[in-house]
């Protein structure tokens, strides 16, 4: 049986505070759909989402739960752009397409922006995202990534921050300045999940739980998909199971799951902060991150926890280990209790680019977020639907992405993590 399969949600701050409860049923008896989703989190649902708003009947099938994932687990920050630098993607591909790109991950923002407006999601979705710099060097890496955002497209809703500037809104010591962008920001992803499942079912697709795809095939124009009780029969497949692609049987991946590894991240949560030590730490509401090869990151919570994670895996206690990173950057939070630990996995490719193709001319995938995914999920879901209704334009301009592939089996990739991060460490103390 597959490892994600009929569990429950991990207890996490998230799960506890949760404004929605939607417990949907399994699937017991075969059924057929214009489009069948595999898989219920943010980009499964937005694709769900973006078909019933145009009249399509849509199925959707989960192993665990609505936002069982990371998208009812990660750090909650939507970015702009993606995990490598517009300079790399103007190498490789132009300035064109590394356009249509960029275009696509502000219009990633603008999504969010559009469904927690139009069906009311409770998600504390609130502006404002820094990324900071560790000394001089990496403060040049951002200063360089303002101006190429600025002088190449035009956008101009970042500032730079010298240390000063910084500390107007950071209690921190540690940095030497930052990058703050006024647009990205951070929500409460399992809320968020939950009010965009509440949105499919009220235009009346259907979600099953505790449902996992067990085996696809394709037959003539349609695809069967068996789950361990029935079947569903669709003219069109969207597999957006992001890390958990690994898991799945090679009749759903079909060698797909060669190009991402699952990552770990890491989060704590303090108990609730009194408004004046919550202020003394963040005052602008941002979220936070630095530009680390392996980050922390973090931001407070509509309760005033500070909620700080880490892009990096360890054998150790984990919430020790997180609560170490984050005195490193707030000491002042050393009698600060810590509530809640909990992991996720991030679904990264090994370029960090985001990998959306097709296993067949009706069936579509994406993954490969590498730490986006909060956006880019919403993005990817649009441009699917738009391929599955008949313009695929957009979405080829993703599939010219070139990801390179990991042979050799699950643990060659846990062989490349064990090796992986001790180097990115090693990296980040020359950087």
């Amino acid at each position: 049986m597959l490892k994600f399969a009929h569990q429950e949600h991990h207890k996490t701050y998230y799960y506890d505070s949760r404004n929605l409860e939607l417990i949907r049923p399994h699937l017991a008896q075969n059924a057929s759909a214009d489009v069948c989703v595999i898989g219920a989190g943010f980009g499964g649902l937005s694709a769900a989402l973006e078909l019933a708003e145009q009249g399509k009947s849509v199925i959707v099938l989960e192993g665990a739960r609505i936002g069982f994932g990371t998208s009812g687990r990660s750090g909650g920050q939507a970015i702009n752009g993606f995990e490598d630098g517009i300079d790399e993607y103007v190498s490789q591909f132009g300035f064109e397409m590394t356009k249509k790109l960029w275009e696509m991950s502000l219009e990633a923002i603008d999504i969010i922006d559009e469904r927690v407006a139009k069906y009311g999601i409770q998600c504390d979705w609130k502006k404002g995202y820094a990324t900071l710099a560790l000394n001089h060097r990496r403060m040049d890496d951002l200063i360089a990534i303002e101006q190429s955002s600025r002088e190449t497209f035009g956008y101009s809703k970042m500032q730079l921050w010298d240390k000063t500037q910084l500390q107007q809104h950071l209690g921190s010591e540690l940095y030497v300045g930052g990058l703050f962008d006024s647009n990205s920001g951070h929500l409460h992803p399992l809320n968020y999940c939950l009010g965009l499942a509440k949105a499919c079912l009220d235009l009346g697709v259907q979600i099953f739980e505790q449902s996992p795809v067990l085996d696809m095939q394709l037959q003539g124009d349609k695809a069967i998909l068996k789950t361990d009780k029935a079947s569903v029969s669709a003219q069109n497949v969207v597999i957006a199971t992001n890390a958990y692609i690994a898991d799945s049987p090679k009749s759903i991946h079909r060698g797909s799951a060669r190009k991402i590894l699952p990552v770990e991240s890491f989060i704590i949560a303090t108990e609730p902060l009194d408004q004046t030590t919550a202020d003394s730490l963040i005052n602008n509401g941002m979220s936070v991150c630095d530009n680390n090869l392996l980050l922390d990151y973090y931001r407070l919570s509509a309760d005033n926890r500070l909620l700080f994670g880490s892009d990096s895996s360890s054998n150790k206690d984990m919430i020790q280990v997180m609560r170490g990173n984050m005195l490193k950057v707030f000491p002042q939070l050393e009698q600060a209790k810590i509530d809640y630990g909990w992991a996720g996995p991030i679904d990264m490719t090994i370029n960090s680019q985001p990998y959306f193709g097709r296993l067949a001319p009706n069936v579509f995938f994406a993954y490969g977020y590498s730490g986006h995914g909060v956006a880019l999920t919403g993005l990817a879901g649009r441009i699917i639907a738009e391929a599955i209704l008949g313009n695929d334009e957009r979405f080829r301009t993703f599939e010219q992405l070139k990801i390179p592939a990991i042979y050799g089996g699950k643990w060659i990739k846990n062989l490349a993590i064990k090796i992986g991060i001790p180097y990115y460490r090693f990296l980040d103390k020359f950087r």
